[in-house]
């Protein structure tokens, strides 16, 4: 978590500087924003990092923002900072997906703790898309056969049936599925299967 960024979004620059000291306090990298438009200007999915980010700010809201976002495939998650009138707005964005909501004016440690989940949401939700990225990677070097294989391997069907439903050589298959094995890099049957069901599930 080293490279991340916390992503501050509030109009009110006194906020915005008071949270910039007690993340730094802290060694946390940060930008600031005084509009949801600002960020969106600069986003980059690639980015590791969290979001703190008010409620009500002129132009686009906080919930318009983590909206918006939420239609990107990877975005840092939202921790939401409210003030006392917007906590059933705040409840929305957590029911949407946000980490947290903070009432203002904040207590510093109940903050940094929401941050630091944030930050470790955010590296586990990366490192599960750079995971299924591989996998997608490996499926792509299958040909069009071995992909048929694979399918029916992780269908449970012996090699005597796939040879029959693909009207080949159970030799063929076993050297069709000795070969979906190395270019998955799959150790076993039920390993090939759980990067199966990975996919299926993303």
């Amino acid at each position: 978590m080293s490279e991340s960024t916390v992503f501050i979004i509030d109009d009110d620059q006194e906020v915005r500087e008071a949270l910039q000291l007690l993340m730094e306090s802290v060694g946390l990298g940060v930008q600031l924003f005084e509009s949801a438009n600002d960020y969106l200007e600069q986003f980059d999915p690639s980015r590791p990092g969290c979001i703190v980010l008010d409620v009500r700010m002129p132009g686009m809201s906080g919930l318009e923002l983590q909206a918006k976002l939420l239609r990107e495939p990877l975005c840092p998650p939202v921790i939401i900072i409210t003030g006392h009138g917007d906590v059933p707005m705040a409840v929305r964005a957590v029911q949407a997906g946000a980490i947290d909501f903070i009432e203002k004016p904040f207590n510093d440690q109940s903050l940094l703790d929401s941050v630091h989940r944030a930050l470790e949401h955010d590296s586990r939700q990366r490192g599960e898309a750079s995971h299924i990225a591989e996998i997608r990677g490996r499926l792509e070097r299958l040909t069009p056969r071995e992909r048929e294989v694979m399918d029916l391997v992780v269908q449970g069907l012996r090699n005597k049936l796939i040879a029959s439903e693909l009207s080949v050589s159970q030799s063929t298959v076993e050297a069709h599925r000795a070969k979906v094995m190395e270019k998955m890099e799959a150790r076993s049957l039920s390993d090939l299967m759980r990067m199966m069901l990975t996919i299926e599930s993303s």
